[in-house]
């Protein structure tokens, strides 16, 4: 059953390569001690002919934000902030008012989500880049509440952004030193595996815009004109770039690297939360009024065969992906791909179930 599983798996996988759903595509499935598969298809350079590896490094956009919060939990479990402390407490210049750290960590505090497309810059700008600056300036330009915290369910980049500036104030250290130390190690990775610092040519998979699509028509009022490459057969290469703010979308690495946070999730004892934190990161919300909504402390609840299971996905200029723990199933599997916009969902629907028919 195993082999016949990684055999559909990798067709699959080949399959929409080769109906130009993508030009490349990584899936991984693990459990806490093992990976049940591993595979790539496609390309991770069109023009020079590079194929898509299990290593290669693509950005993981929102994945980024179950990081963020898990960093966050790892300070409340040490008591060096709490989950109902406003955001002022640490961060005192914002135009949020009482919003709290639960609020951000749940999307429910009612901060703006305006298109982050923008919010980027290049390798050339990245040593002199001012990220407090940056911040600062995309809350001046959307100062107002779009519903009083607690209220709603509203997804806000921002509201992560400010987490990532919780976390350096609270531990004292910069947010990417502070993630490197204390998820990235423990979970045996270095920072080129999994991290905040864009990759050397020879080991990032190139990012794609499908050449006949809507969005090729609109980049030039979607995306600052100097990112978008060449013409590669029917695609349009989109430079990798950083994302300006680490908290919210940053953390670069393979579908490989991204599952070894699963595993940690998956294993009887974690190495980056207690118990209590784990707990946390796993428990349903609810607003102000009682009623429950489909996120957690850092996760998204997500339905599957009347089976719930926890998610995050990613999506941006040239990558798409997706990460999923099914808690009761002991299996978490992680997908990215190499192109702006690709139905992750829809595959994961697809091949998960192969290995949770199995029995994990």
């Amino acid at each position: 059953m195993a082999t016949e599983n990684f055999t559909s798996s990798q067709k699959y996988l080949q399959q929409q390569v080769d109906t130009n759903k993508m030009p490349g595509v990584q899936y991984v499935v693990v459990t806490a001690d093992k990976v049940l598969f591993s595979g790539s298809a496609g390309l991770a350079d069109i023009r020079n002919k590079v194929p898509m590896t299990p290593d290669s490094l693509m950005h993981g956009y929102s994945m980024t934000k179950t990081f963020t919060a898990t960093a966050v939990l790892q300070l409340v479990t040490q008591q060096k902030l709490e989950l109902d402390d406003p955001l002022s407490r640490y961060v005192p210049d914002h135009p949020y008012g009482p919003v709290t750290i639960r609020q951000l960590l749940s999307h429910t505090s009612g901060i703006p989500n305006p298109i982050p497309l923008k919010w980027i810059h290049s390798r050339e700008e990245h040593a002199s880049f001012d990220e407090w600056g940056a911040l600062q300036k995309v809350a001046s330009e959307s100062p107002n509440l779009k519903s009083p915290p607690g209220d709603r369910y509203r997804y806000s980049n921002i509201g992560y952004w400010y987490l990532g500036q919780v976390v350096e104030r609270a531990s004292g250290q910069s947010f990417e030193a502070y993630v490197e130390k204390n998820i990235v190690r423990p979970l045996g990775l270095s920072s080129e595996q999994l991290g905040y610092r864009l990759p050397k040519q020879e080991r990032r998979a190139k990012g794609y815009l499908a050449r006949y699509s809507i969005m090729n028509l609109l980049k030039g009022f979607l995306v600052r004109p100097d990112i978008v490459g060449d013409t590669e057969d029917r695609w349009v290469h989109i430079k990798m770039v950083y994302i300006n703010g680490k908290a919210y979308s940053g953390l670069v690495g393979s579908a490989r690297s991204f599952s070894r946070f699963l595993q940690d999730q998956l294993a009887s004892e974690s190495r980056l939360l207690s118990s209590a934190g784990r707990k946390l990161l796993t428990e349903q919300q609810s607003l102000n009024n009682g009623e429950t909504v489909d996120m957690t402390l850092g996760w998204h609840i997500g339905r599957l065969n009347n089976k719930t299971y926890l998610y995050k996905d990613g999506g941006g200029v040239a990558y798409r992906s997706q990460m999923r723990l099914y808690p009761d199933r002991g299996l978490g599997s992680v997908m990215i791909v190499n192109r702006t916009s690709y139905d992750i969902d829809k595959a994961l629907k697809k091949l998960d179930p192969l290995f949770l028919e199995a029995g994990g």
